[in-house]
C-alpha cells in the first residue's frame, strides 16, 4: 500500500498542450497543485523559465498591442527555447509591424471563407457551381 501512495504522488510530467497550458495559465486562474508545478518546473529549468517569461511577453504585444519593443523581445527570443520560432518572426517583421501599427482585421473575411469551403466540402462530387451558389445565398 505504501507502494501505491509513492506512485500517486509522484505523477508523470505533463507534455505537451498540457505544459503549455500550465506555464501559460495565469497564476490567478491555476488551482494550488497546478502553481507549485509549475514553480518546481522553472526552478528546475532555468531556460524554460526565460521561454515563458518570452512567450507571455510576446502575448502581451500581439494581443493587446503594448508598447514593448518588438525588435527587443525578438532578440530575447532568439536566446531562448523558441529560438527558431522568433527568426521566423523575424522574416515577417514588416507584416507583424504593420499588423500592430493598424486596426484593421481580417477576421470578418476569414469567417466567411471558412464558411464557404464548410459548404464546398458537405457538397464534394455532388454539384456544380450553381448549386454551390444557390447555397451560399440561402445560407445567407
Amino acid at each position: 500500500m505504501a507502494q501505491e501512495h509513492a506512485d500517486a504522488s509522484h505523477r508523470s510530467v505533463p507534455l505537451g498542450r498540457r505544459l503549455a497550458r500550465l506555464l501559460l495559465t495565469s497564476p490567478t486562474r491555476q488551482s494550488v497543485t497546478e502553481r507549485e508545478c509549475v514553480a518546481r518546473f522553472l526552478a528546475a529549468e532555468p531556460a524554460l523559465a526565460a521561454t515563458s517569461r518570452w512567450v507571455k511577453a510576446m502575448d502581451l504585444l500581439l494581443r493587446k498591442k503594448t508598447k514593448a519593443s518588438l525588435n527587443s523581445l525578438l532578440d530575447i527570443g532568439e536566446r531562448t527555447l523558441l529560438a527558431k520560432f522568433a527568426m521566423g518572426f523575424r522574416r515577417d517583421l514588416s507584416a507583424i509591424k504593420n499588423a500592430l501599427a493598424t486596426p484593421w482585421t481580417t477576421s470578418p473575411v476569414e469567417g466567411q471563407i471558412n464558411k464557404l469551403k464548410m459548404i464546398k466540402r458537405t457538397m464534394y462530387g455532388r454539384a456544380g457551381f450553381q448549386l454551390l451558389r444557390a447555397r451560399i445565398l440561402h445560407a445567407n
